[in-house]
């Protein structure tokens, strides 16, 4: 089978082509990543990958990972100013089967691939074979999604929208956090405080705070990471409260879903950060969590540091599908 696997997000879509044989084999023709906010749809992207492509077979499968809910194989992109729909998409590009998945479901099934040197342990408990595994992140927006062993050992994946559930502060501090995220939000989310897109409210936040002025521009965390390193206090205090927040969230996954085979941490912007997380700042967010403290301490947490796990977890889906 000829496919095209995508895995978009709202700041980049990365996309391969790759041959799958009857037999388990795989070849990549084409691999290439975009600025997802230079086009204007989903076809648009696709049409251009397929011209830089040059690859003489016909795609016959498109399969993407999308952040957003599906409903009926169509979603508005959460944080991309795309709507797209499997039906109208295998039409405009003639490929006989277009498939969508949330694209945390996508990363749950790219942990499946992942090697031992593809992730940092961050909290080193021993994983049980067959139990439940969840898997979280902040890119541009906040995803999650969790895993269950089948009868025949397999992990199936599910997606969810954790991510837009109520932000619940855990300290003073929070408390004024969500406060100023209110006056700004009908509804704030954990998403509107852990997430690339959270970075800017941070810093004002921290700014505010700290009495000094506002900055005139956005700051986005890439440039938060870069004047940290310079010394700048207000971009230290916004990820140290970045680290906090984070800890609490990924602390709050392990009482959801108690993943005894895994915890893993992918997204962007741990890629950024990775030394934060593993201080010990970001685990005893994670443990602080009153009388549940031990269940969270007993979870085996990763931080994956393959980023191009997405799609590879779309080819793997893309694989399953035909046996």
């Amino acid at each position: 089978m000829e496919l095209i696997a995508g895995d978009i997000g709202g700041t980049k879509s990365w996309l391969a082509w790759v041959a799958l044989t009857a037999e388990g084999e795989e070849k990549l023709r084409f691999e290439k990543v975009y600025v997802s906010a230079d086009f204007v749809s989903a076809d648009a992207l696709l049409k251009q990958y397929i011209t830089d492509a040059q690859v003489e077979a016909e795609p016959e499968a498109l399969w993407l990972a999308l952040p957003g809910a599906l409903n009926e194989q169509r979603t508005t992109l959460t944080n991309l100013a795309w709507t797209v729909d499997a039906a109208e998409l295998q039409q405009a590009m003639g490929i006989s089967t277009v498939r969508f998945i949330n694209d945390f479901q996508a990363a749950a099934a790219g942990v499946a691939t992942l090697t031992a040197h593809d992730m940092i342990v961050l909290n080193p408990q021993a994983a049980e074979s067959g139990g439940v595994r969840a898997i979280t992140g902040a890119g541009t927006g906040l995803g999650l999604a969790f895993m269950m062993a089948d009868a025949t050992g397999r992990y199936q994946s599910y997606p969810t929208e954790g991510g837009h559930i109520d932000f619940a502060p855990g300290n003073a501090q929070q408390r004024r956090l969500l406060e100023y995220l209110g006056a700004t939000y009908a509804h704030v989310s954990w998403e509107r405080a852990v997430s690339g897109s959270a970075m800017n409210d941070l810093y004002r936040f921290c700014c505010i705070e700290q009495g000094q002025a506002l900055p005139d521009v956005t700051v986005e965390g890439a440039a938060l990471v870069a004047l940290a390193k310079a010394g700048n206090k207000m971009a230290e205090a916004t990820l140290d409260l970045f680290i906090d927040l984070y800890g609490a969230w990924v602390g709050n996954v392990a009482l959801l879903y108690q993943p005894r085979g895994g915890l893993f941490i992918a997204g962007g912007v741990a890629g950024h950060l990775q030394a934060r997380m593993q201080s010990p700042r970001f685990m005893a967010a994670a443990t602080d969590k009153g009388r549940m403290r031990s269940v969270v301490e007993r979870t085996p947490i990763f931080l994956i540091t393959c980023n191009r796990m997405g799609v590879q977890g779309v080819i793997a889906s893309a694989r399953t599908s035909q046996t």
